[in-house]
C-alpha cells in the first residue's frame, strides 16, 4: 500500500491520519495540533494516550503530543501551558511519499487570543514519519512590530510497559529544578533516571540525545533549538487528581518534553525560531 494522508474520526473528532508505504502510522489532531498516535514501522505503540481523554474541542487532550505555547505550565500570567492546545490549527500541508509522510499545521492570531497574548504571531507543528522515525518540528515567527518573548514545550507522552521498570539515560550530571520538591535546584548524579514516585523535573542545558529503554525496547530521543528536557510522571496521588487519567494511567507513561523554559526565548519583529524533537525505535 503506496503512503497515504486522510481525514477520518478519531473518538468523535476529525484528526489526520499519515501512514507510510512500510507501515508507519500517526494521527494528528487539528485542534491543538496535536500528535495523538505513533506506531513506527516496526513495532507497536509509542505513545500514551489516557483511555480517559476528552475529546469535546474545548478541553486539552490528555496525551500525546501538547503543544505548550507561549507558555509552559504556570510560569506566567497566562492560562496552563498557553494557549496553542485548545485552539484549532489549519492544515497548511501535507504530502506523501514512498517513505515517509508530513503534515504541516498552522496558527495564528485572532481576537480570541490577542485578548489572552495581545501579539501577533504565526505557529507553524510539522508532523513527518519516516520508518521508525517519529520529527516533530515546532516554528514561530514574530509577524507584529514589537519582540515579544515566549516559553514552549512538546509535552510528549511517552507509553511504557511499567514506569517503574523504564530507565531513562542521558541525564547524568545536568542540573535541574525540581518542581515536586518545592522547586529546589539539584544535579542528577545518577546513571539513569528510575522513576519512583512523582517526578516533576526541568532540566537545563542538555545537548545530548536520551536513551528511554523499555522491557525489550528502546527509544532514542533527540531535541534540536529546545535547550531543556521536562520529565513528569504525576505519580498514584496527583493522577488520581487528574478526571480524564484512569488510576493507574501514571503506571504507562512517561512525559520526556523537549522544552524551552528556564530562558525565555525573544522573538525581535520579522523574527523566527524553530525547535525540533525526534524519537527514533530501536
Amino acid at each position: 500500500m503506496p503512503s497515504r494522508i486522510e481525514t477520518r474520526d478519531f473518538r468523535g473528532r476529525p484528526a489526520l491520519f499519515l501512514e507510510t508505504a512500510n507501515g508507519a502510522r500517526a494521527a494528528v489532531s487539528p485542534f491543538g495540533a496535536q500528535v495523538l498516535s505513533w506506531t513506527p514501522a516496526s513495532g507497536d505503540e509509542r505513545l500514551y494516550l489516557s483511555p480517559a481523554a476528552r475529546f469535546d474541542a474545548d478541553t486539552p487532550i490528555r496525551g500525546g503530543i501538547p503543544v505548550c505555547f507561549p507558555q509552559f505550565g504556570s510560569l506566567g500570567r497566562l492560562p496552563k501551558h498557553g494557549i496553542a492546545r485548545t485552539r484549532s490549527w489549519s492544515v497548511a500541508e501535507h504530502r506523501a511519499e514512498d517513505d515517509y509522510a508530513l503534515a504541516t499545521l498552522r496558527l495564528t492570531e485572532d481576537d480570541d487570543t490577542w485578548a489572552i497574548w495581545p501579539q501577533n504571531f504565526a505557529a507553524e507543528l510539522t508532523v513527518v514519519i519516516e520508518g521508525d522515525r517519529l520529527d516533530v518540528e515546532f516554528e514561530v515567527t514574530n509577524t507584529g512590530h514589537a519582540p515579544f518573548a515566549f516559553t514552549a514545550a512538546l509535552h510528549t507522552y511517552l507509553r511504557v510497559h511499567e514506569v517503574e521498570n523504564a530507565r531513562l539515560e542521558g541525564l547524568y550530571g545536568h542540573e535541574y529544578r525540581d518542581a515536586a520538591d518545592h522547586d529546589r535546584i539539584k544535579h542528577d548524579s545518577g546513571d539513569v533516571l528510575v522513576v519512583g514516585g512523582e517526578t516533576d523535573r526541568v532540566y537545563h542545558d542538555v545537548k545530548r540525545p536520551l536513551l528511554l529503554r523499555d522491557g525489550s525496547r528502546s527509544l532514542g530521543i533527540n531535541a534540536e533549538g529546545f535547550p531543556d528536557v521536562v520529565v513528569w510522571n504525576p505519580w498514584e496521588q496527583r493522577c488520581a487528581e487528574l478526571p480524564d487519567m484512569p488510576a493507574n494511567g501514571f503506571r504507562h507513561m512517561l512525559c520526556v518534553e523537549a522544552a524551552a523554559v528556564r530562558h525565555r526565548i525573544e522573538l525581535d519583529a520579522g523574527e523566527d525560531w524553530v525547535g525540533r524533537q525526534s524519537l527514533i525505535a530501536l
